[in-house]
């Protein structure tokens, strides 16, 4: 009899165990990344870990897909000469211009109900024009010489150039212009007043599948779903992106279930990626992304050391990137010969290697005054030392890594390096930004495919006082013929006419060396098995641009 009864209850709860062996379904999840954002304002700055939390709470009009191909967001239908929605234009002067006509997705209101409207738009452009503004990307505003204003939710601009990129106007991020222009009646101060960074938490700011309820300086935001989203009802309730600075913190935040998901945009180094998968690929998936990412150091030509063009190929030509990316990353990040990665199109293949060559480099040192005497460190005639400062984020043991490699191998050719590291948010909230580096700082750019380096390259973007630290230039370049090319491959609609003028472009970008190119990266994206939904996308639009396709399904 005992037997039958034991039988009969191992028979039920194998009947029931399917059933309870699944984790509850999850209404909240943690997402963990590196930094935390200098500011919340769609506009101003461009640090990535921004654009990845601002992903879920709005939409561009216009973004690239995981597919890199252009598609609407926020606007109904993109722009083309066949279906009318852009004509070519002529200007005086001889010029061409473009009209590109957009609308705006019928359903769509600020998180307070607040429609959508081409007042926003209006006063977006009014903003991003503004020379004071601190608009990071302003160029591009300024390009915009008039909006015709058809209805509440149609809109043309009136763009004073022809570019092959006339229906991409993804840097075209809405404000809502009932809450926002007050903070704008003084323009010079508007980016210490915005709401963005003041009152963050008002739904107002938001139209995206969520809203920011939550913002702990440094540590966290919360968001909820946004009740006037206009698409899919987003699975997650509540979403919380923690910010965990050092990535080996992060990795055991993540196993102590603190962390659901580390984001490959901001997360773990490839390195440590490897070797927790290895150890953990029963509870988690780990999707490794290659794309552009580009790894790199700016170079403040400000100093009169690195104005020197000799002192920066010497740099170069004494690091050995070969055996740092095979050492570090197992040679699964290739190294970069220049700002463009071999996918896309655009790429040179004939570009200088610049390969590790440390008599060349301490020629050239030579060459341009700073002698080696007994093994130490160079000195020009004056008795001052060559001595440069590399800056970095804190808490990225990749980073930190490199840095030591980086100062090693100099230090073989008498250059010394002195390393200092500073939390993400001071590092690109004012560092970075207002080029306020000595020398060298190390960080990674993320592009569109055929992206052109307008704000990174051209002398108009060089962030200084007078433009409100506008601009992405911060290594100071100024180069007339960069200037010309990059004005050219932009009204260049021919596609292998400017193909040759990006070959050009390359080339004088490796004869310059306003940046040391290092390597471009492969992201990990690091999940539970639970999690569905995120496609990395390989591109500066990051995955949150999608979350309401994000989903649990049980394992």
């Amino acid at each position: 009899m005992y037997r039958m009864l034991s039988a009969a209850l191992l028979a039920l709860f194998a009947a029931v165990a399917p059933a309870t062996a699944s984790p509850p379904a999850k209404d909240e999840l943690v997402i963990g990344i590196t930094q935390f954002p200098a500011t919340l304002h769609p506009n101003i700055e461009s640090m990535l870990a921004k654009s990845y939390v601002l992903g879920m709470t709005r939409r561009p009009f216009t973004t690239y897909d995981k597919d890199w191909k252009l598609v609407c967001l926020l606007c109904v239908e993109l722009p083309t000469m066949e279906n009318g929605l852009a004509k070519a234009v002529d200007l005086p002067g001889g010029k061409r211009g473009v009209e590109v006509t957009y609308t705006i997705q019928p359903g769509a209101k600020w998180g307070d109900g607040v429609p959508v409207t081409t007042k926003d738009v209006v006063f977006t452009w009014e903003v991003g024009r503004h020379p004071m503004s601190g608009v990071a990307a302003a160029e591009f505003y300024r390009r915009v010489t008039r909006i015709a204003v058809k209805d509440e939710r149609t809109f043309t601009l009136h763009v004073d150039k022809l570019s092959f990129e006339f229906a991409s106007i993804g840097g075209f991020q809405l404000l809502p212009e009932h809450l926002e222009r007050p903070a704008f009646s003084d323009p010079t101060k508007y980016r210490n007043r915005t709401l963005f960074d003041t009152d963050p938490t008002n739904p107002g700011l938001h139209f995206g599948p969520y809203r920011i309820v939550e913002v702990q300086a440094g540590s966290h935001i919360a968001l909820e779903r946004n009740p006037t989203w206009y698409g899919p009802k987003p699975a997650f309730r509540r979403i919380v992106v923690r910010a965990i600075e050092n990535t080996a913190a992060l990795e055991a935040n993540l196993l102590s279930g603190a962390v659901d998901y580390v984001a490959g945009e901001l997360g773990l180094s490839l390195d440590q990626a490897l070797a927790f998968e290895a150890r953990h690929r029963d509870r988690y998936d780990v999707v490794y992304k290659p794309g552009l990412v580009y790894e790199h150091i700016d170079l403040n030509l400000d100093n009169p050391i690195l104005a020197d063009r000799r002192v920066r190929e010497a740099l170069l030509l004494a690091i050995d990137r070969e055996k740092l990316t095979g050492s570090l990353f197992g040679g699964r990040q290739p190294v970069a010969r220049g700002a463009i990665h071999p996918l896309d199109w655009i790429h040179a293949t004939d570009l200088p290697a610049h390969a590790f060559d440390p008599k060349r480099a301490a020629e050239l040192l030579d060459a341009a005054g700073w002698s080696r005497r007994g093994g130490g460190p160079r000195q020009n005639a004056a008795g001052e030392r060559l001595v440069l400062e590399l800056m970095t984020t804190a808490g990225n043991r990749t980073r930190e890594l490199v840095q030591q490699v980086l100062q090693s191998q100099w230090r073989q050719v008498g250059i010394e390096v002195r390393l200092r590291n500073e939390p993400p948010r001071v590092f690109f909230g004012e560092t970075v930004t207002k080029r306020r580096f000595t020398a060298m700082a190390m960080f990674a750019w993320l592009s569109a495919p055929e992206a052109v380096p307008r704000t990174t390259l051209h002398s108009e973007s060089i962030p200084r006082p007078d433009n409100n630290f506008s601009g992405q230039n911060y290594t100071g370049y100024a180069n007339p013929e960069m200037d010309a090319l990059i004005e050219k491959i932009e009204v260049e609609l021919d596609r292998e006419k400017r193909r040759r003028l990006w070959h050009t472009q390359q080339h004088l970008y490796a004869r310059d060396l306003p940046v040391l190119p290092l390597y471009f990266r492969a992201d990990p994206f690091v999940m539970p098995k639970w999690l569905r939904g995120i496609e990395p996308t390989g591109h500066q639009y990051p995955t949150t641009l999608w979350i309401e396709n994000w989903r649990f399904a049980a394992p």
